[in-house]
């Protein structure tokens, strides 16, 4: 079993308060004679984390890793496939997703022709940058592997919708799976069954859900980071709030688990937002011109300074001994100083050094990230607040009332609201209000309070914690969508059927919950409110 690793796990994971919290990985099941064969295409963070995920809770085998960088490719090979001793066998380790492709379809050929060849891959993990999910989807489907794909499935509505009409086809054979990871989430299952199966608080009515960013964790990926420019990425709140949409939708949208109804779609979405921070205009008077930190007056006094964030003890820089996320963002290969960490702090110190000046053409200057750049110098456009709010009318289906307490059927009007913030102490702690008609919930990343107007009770749930990452989601995720594959290689399993009971998301959904963030954004850009059902009809069309 691979060690559990706070930097594999990501920025919400390194300040959690875990108080007396038991922290308890789900154990793998059993192994198939022919475990599924998995490649992870990727080998950044949450590449590794679905690897580690995957030995440590699924009955899946890592057996192939596809990535530009020599040494996150061989390092991911040691920890996860052939060992530290060993050599990569063929077929185990590629440069990237273009070459795993040219020999997989190179080996059918082999194979075709009466030649002893290395087994093949059943099912992939997609984890390069967002911007490059639809080209490997589309490479990777026509080769038969069960796909899943890293959150978002692509950057733009358009990319998402062919990515959609090219897997449909597809779905009777394989399964598809995003990583929207907070639907499996020990807490989120709960919290799901609590308000959807036992109506402990009556119809929902309101919802109030809150994405605390972290403000150094927002100006390392939003500002200095992959995610600062929507032009060469996408929208903050595709590429860091998709999944929060998801789950919104999941529980106002969905039915509740085990029902054949149809789903209760929003009647409209607004949305306000903007980049009011991250900006020259707020840059201390004091700091002058200056662009990069290790050169700025008043970099002691700034909570943003690069050599606090990376360099420091406040926060998880390599004087802390950390050398995973997000010092490997800043290094990659910052592992191979081993634990030598005064040469760890040497090459940091180097990196964040790195500057420009009036001489540095502009291309180069747009084309990489600067992470000792001053947050107030950077190119960054992606909002660092935003409010989205999605509303439902009353929507009975016919005889819906019979066994309700009302004529509606628990689909009544209700709306959801979700916020988006990057200045807070928070990480990724996300915390939730939901309001009924007959109580209240209140839910963070560790409990689940219910106030029950009609007992007058208050009663508190503390779900299980089967990791820090996502509060277990990444490993529920990983272990549903290995068991999804094993069911249909080795258990008879149709595609169909696997796709419902293990990973318990359609392709649908995975579209709708995508288009409503694009939705969103058009609202918050064009100052409006967009009625959904004629936005759908106009942009997505019938699925």
């Amino acid at each position: 079993m691979a060690p559990h690793s706070l930097g594999d796990e990501g920025p919400a994971d390194l300040e959690q308060e875990l108080g007396d919290a038991e922290i308890r990985p789900p154990s793998p099941p059993p192994m198939s004679a022919k475990p599924p064969r998995l490649l992870v295409v990727g080998a950044g963070s949450r590449g590794r984390t679905y690897a580690r995920c995957s030995i440590q809770s699924s009955n899946g085998v890592i057996a192939a890793v596809a990535e530009p960088d020599q040494y996150k490719r061989e390092d991911f090979g040691k920890k996860f496939i052939w060992g530290r001793t060993a050599l990569p066998v063929e077929g185990s380790s590629f440069n990237d997703w273009e070459e795993y492709v040219r020999w997989e379809t190179n080996r059918r050929l082999r194979q075709a022709a009466g030649e002893a060849v290395p087994e093949g891959i059943d099912a992939a993990f997609i984890c390069v940058r967002d911007e490059m999910h639809r080209d490997v989807i589309m490479a990777l489907a026509p080769l038969g592997l069960h796909i899943m794909c890293e959150k978002p499935l692509a950057t733009t509505l358009a990319d998402c919708t062919s990515i959609y009409n090219a897997l449909t086809p597809l779905q009777t054979s394989k399964v598809f799976s995003i990583g929207h990871v907070m639907r499996y989430s020990p807490h989120n299952m709960m919290l799901r069954k609590l308000l959807l199966q036992d109506n402990v608080i009556g119809d929902i009515l309101s919802v109030h859900h809150t994405e605390p960013v972290g403000y150094w964790h927002f100006s390392h990926s939003y500002v200095r980071g992959n995610w600062r420019k929507e032009s060469v990425t996408a929208p903050s709140l595709l590429t860091k709030s998709c999944h929060d949409i998801d789950i919104l939708l999941w529980l106002m949208c969905s039915p509740a688990p085990g029902s054949d109804a149809p789903e209760h779609l929003p009647t409209s979405v607004a949305s306000t937002g903007s980049l009011q921070f991250f900006r020259n205009s707020r840059k201390p008077k004091a700091a002058g011109n200056t662009t990069n930190c290790l050169n700025c007056p008043v970099e002691k006094d700034c909570i943003y300074s690069s050599k606090k964030i990376y360099v420091g003890k406040q926060h998880s820089g390599v004087e802390t001994g950390n050398l995973r996320w997000p010092n490997s963002i800043v290094v990659p290969d910052i592992e191979s100083c081993g634990g030598d960490m005064g040469k760890a702090k040497e090459v940091m110190l180097s990196a964040l050094a790195e500057d420009y000046d009036s001489s540095t053409p502009q291309d180069v200057i747009d084309g990489r990230n600067w992470f000792g750049r001053c947050v107030f110098e950077s190119d960054n456009d992606v909002c660092d607040e935003q409010v989205v709010t999605m509303t439902w009318e009353d929507d009975p289906l016919p005889n819906s009332g019979a066994a309700a307490n009302d004529t509606l059927g628990s689909r009544g009007a209700k709306q959801a609201t979700f916020h988006m913030i990057a200045q807070t102490k928070k990480q990724c702690q996300r915390y939730t209000y939901i309001y009924g008609t007959e109580g209240e919930i209140f839910a963070d990343s560790s409990t689940i309070t219910i106030e029950d107007f009609r007992t007058g009770q208050t009663k508190t749930y503390k779900p299980k914690l089967e990791s820090l990452g996502h509060g277990g989601g990444d490993h529920g995720l990983t272990r549903q969508f290995v068991l999804a594959v094993d069911s249909v290689k080795n258990g008879g399993a149709r595609a169909e059927e696997a796709q419902r009971e293990f990973i318990g998301c359609s392709l649908e959904e995975i579209i709708r919950s995508h288009a409503m963030v694009f939705a969103a954004e058009e609202a918050r850009r064009d100052r409006k409110t967009v009625d959904w059902k004629t936005w759908w009809h106009k942009n997505v069309g019938v699925m």
